[in-house]
């Protein structure tokens, strides 16, 4: 015998009455989402900003060496992004930079004091190199991206480091958009971040130049022909070599055992250092030659995995 009985007028009409209720609320919420403005915020590694604009400008990435127009190029960064999220509002301008003890210069005060920019410091250790930047833009973006604080995010840096930066972001819906400045002959960015990121954009000589300028009494000369002809891929891949076995000597095979789980990337900073380290071997900038670059750190790993 089957207890189930037939659905009444009366039941259809309540269903009905709920499917129109649901339809009303539904109505109102995506008419909201559509009236509510997308937001976007910049993430700007310092760092990067200055050795990658010194250089094309001036020749030279020491900060000693030149005047960087910070709050100028900031400006120009927002006024980009104004013309390309012509729908969106800005959150603010993330700076990030180094600073011994984390202790504000007088130029990153300056720089905080602009509005709707956030000066967030990580350390500048004895050789210069900042520390923890990475991470302070890996939290930043991710913890905005989680609580659906911005839509689009316009990272400018090239570290290697910042992939796991995007991958987190992207996996909270935001989009990024990785910028960068213009490097002779090459690119100054990892190319893993270019391969994660939504969209990419390169600023020339001429965006740059108005905002570096050289120090007086500074005597740059002529870059290319102070350094002579670039190296070769196996002279390179021999410094690279050189450099992991001095690294073995000074730090210690158990310091050099923790790249190995990441083999074949190193991590942005050592990578830095590796470059820096080279390059003072060489005599000579590897700054925008990819294929020096990864000769370079082949020479590294050969002679890191050889001692294990």
């Amino acid at each position: 015998m089957n207890d189930v009985e037939p659905t009444g007028p009366t039941d259809l009409a309540a269903l009905a009455a709920g499917i129109e209720r649901t339809n009303e609320l539904l109505t109102r919420v995506l008419a909201e989402v559509a009236t509510t403005p997308s937001t976007h915020a910049a993430f700007v590694d310092a760092g990067y900003v200055y050795a990658a604009a010194g250089r094309l400008v001036t020749g030279t990435e020491d900060r000693k060496a030149f005047d960087l127009d910070a709050e100028g190029i900031i400006e120009a960064f927002i006024d980009k992004a104004r013309t390309i999220f012509p729908d969106s509002r800005l959150l603010r301008v993330y700076w990030y930079d180094g600073a011994r003890r984390r202790i504000h210069t007088q130029e990153q005060q300056r720089i905080a004091e602009l509005p709707d920019v956030k000066v967030r410091l990580g350390n500048l250790n004895a050789n210069n190199q900042q520390k923890g930047v990475d991470s302070l833009i890996r939290t930043d973006l991710e913890s905005l991206a989680r609580h659906r604080a911005i839509s689009d995010a316009v990272l400018i840096g090239g570290d290697e480091d910042l992939v796991s930066a995007v991958e987190a972001a992207q996996g909270y819906g935001a989009r990024v958009h990785l910028w960068g400045i213009e490097a002779a002959g090459g690119r100054n960015q990892a190319e893993p971040l270019l391969w994660e990121v939504d969209s990419q954009r390169t600023f020339d000589l001429d965006f740059c130049k108005p905002y570096v300028s050289r120090r007086a009494g500074v005597d740059f000369g002529d870059p290319a022909a102070a350094e002579g002809p670039a190296p070769s891929r196996e002279e390179v891949r021999f410094v690279g070599a050189r450099v992991a076995a001095q690294w073995l000597a000074e730090r210690g095979r158990g310091w050099v055992a923790e790249l190995l789980p990441g083999h074949p990337y190193l991590p942005g900073t050592i990578d830095q250092e590796l470059l820096t380290a080279a390059e003072a071997l060489l005599r000579h900038s590897l700054r925008g030659r990819a294929d020096l670059r990864r000769a370079l750190r082949d020479g590294f790993w050969e002679r890191v995995q050889g001692q294990y």
